[in-house]
């Protein structure tokens, strides 16, 4: 059977795990010793790619001004997408330059610029998932962005509608009634329960706590421990301080967005103290089965992450 080329890919990072951008990345195949030196340059996220590379040993050269020049050695194996492990340069003593990277807050934005993007198929939003190992924390606008961008999202108001459809299919919430008037009522109501739960557990209380709203891709290590590492982040976030924490902005808006639920769904259907938090374990379940989804597919799915292949999480 004919090999396939793969690809090699990688991020370039200082001690302090900052990206480095601007780094040369030069790549040569042991195999094919004849083959011309490639090169690339690190982009803003830190990350490099190099397609269409041959079956075989490699080595990568990096350089960075102020750095001491690092080399990784690697086999690529047929069809492979290597993932080269965070590539860390070192200040070299013996210069008095100093490299200069783009600012935490470029950083993030450009970041958010290609999250925004991000969709599974190309057409399902998958905007709440970060690959980029040590991503910066969002800012408190970008989080209020983010949320919006995800409720006016054409596919959230597609879903809504169907869900709304469904729900009047099965005559739930008969209070509501049939024909536009109930339709549009169960809609309001789904769309409500939607927004609220966004806007206060992924915007208004992640910038109150300092929390991140998003998923942080593992991507690397045994199946059991990316099993495990999903599983519990569906009740742990990492802070805005890059520490990993309980995830109190999720907790707490699973339960109040429920008990806000209670004011404009019929009195008939609406939610007890106690099937509020039953719902909320229930919510916490669905999590992380979302979570095993997102370590495990929906990377696959997701074109265009060039940029977004996090080597590794650190926790």
């Amino acid at each position: 059977m004919a090999s396939l080329p793969g690809s090699i890919r990688g991020v370039v990072v200082d001690r302090e795990g900052t990206v480095c951008e601007g780094a040369h990345i030069a790549l040569t195949e042991a195999g094919s010793p004849t083959a011309p030196e490639r090169t690339a340059i690190s982009d803003a996220s830190g990350r490099f790619e190099f397609d269409g590379v041959p079956v075989g040993a490699f080595t990568i050269t990096i350089t960075a001004s102020g750095f001491s020049t690092q080399v990784v050695n690697g086999l690529l194996h047929s069809g492979e997408n290597y993932e080269a492990p965070a590539i860390t340069m070192l200040v070299n003593a013996a210069q008095s330059d100093v490299h200069v990277s783009a600012s935490q807050e470029e950083i993030a934005q450009a970041q958010f610029h290609q999250e925004v993007q991000q969709r599974v198929l190309g057409i399902i939003p998958n905007f709440y998932v970060s690959y980029v190992p040590n991503a910066p924390p969002l800012t408190v606008k970008q989080k209020f962005h983010l949320a919006t961008v995800s409720l006016i999202d054409p596919i959230t108001i597609l879903s809504t509608g169907l869900f709304a459809g469904i729900e009047q299919a099965n005559n739930d919430f008969k209070s509501y009634g049939q024909g536009a008037e109930g339709y549009g009522k169960r809609f309001a109501a789904n769309y409500a329960d939607n927004a609220i739960g966004t806007m206060i557990g992924a915007a208004m209380l992640p910038s109150l706590l300092k929390q991140d709203p998003r998923y942080f891709y593992k991507g690397t290590g045994s199946k059991r421990s990316r099993i495990f590492y999903a599983i519990e982040m569906s009740v742990v976030c990492k802070g805005d301080n890059g520490h990993w924490e309980p995830n109190y902005s999720g907790l707490t808006a699973s339960l109040a967005s429920g008990s806000i639920s209670n004011l404009y769904y019929p009195a008939a259907d609406r939610n007890g103290l106690s099937l509020t938090f039953e719902n909320s374990g229930i919510g916490i379940a669905e999590s992380a089965v979302q979570n095993l989804f997102q370590e495990f597919l929906v990377r696959k799915l997701t074109p265009k992450l060039l940029n977004y292949n996090s080597p590794k999480q650190e926790k």
